[in-house]
């Protein structure tokens, strides 16, 4: 089978650099993937896992932002956040995510407001829209 060339790279360093069979990743817009000879083509990125298989094995890197390039059987990944499995701490993640949380449901009020002045302005656009038509 035909490789292409992986390069993960974050602001700070080189985080992967590997021949690979295959490559799957969070694009902004949805997920993607990539093999060997695919046509070039520039995305941003979103957060997710990014998925290479090497040799069937699937392996797997922590994405946050940046762009995926794919061009000349390489992909680069220039990602502002970038990090192999074993350089995640699990108690600071696990914290984060508490943190998170609590932030949410502090704020719930926040979110339902904005959620319904969204709905506000969708009723109002499609009177107006409604009274341009006659």
């Amino acid at each position: 089978m035909a490789q292409l060339r992986l390069e993960i790279v974050t602001p700070d360093k080189l985080v992967l650099s590997q021949d690979v069979d295959y490559v799957g990743a969070p694009g902004l817009l949805g997920e993607f993937g990539v093999m060997a000879n695919h046509i070039p083509f520039l995305s941003a990125l979103g957060i997710g896992s990014l998925m290479y298989k090497v040799g069937g094995k699937a392996n797997y890197v922590f994405v946050a932002g940046g762009f995926a390039e794919v061009s000349g059987n390489k992909v680069t990944i220039l990602a502002e956040v970038a990090e192999r499995p074993e350089d995640i701490d699990i108690e600071r993640a696990r914290r984060a995510q508490d943190r998170a949380k609590q932030r949410m449901d502090r704020e719930k009020d926040k979110v339902d407001f904005a959620r319904a002045q969204s709905a506000m302005q969708r009723a109002f656009y499609r009177m107006r829209v409604r009274e341009n038509a006659h």
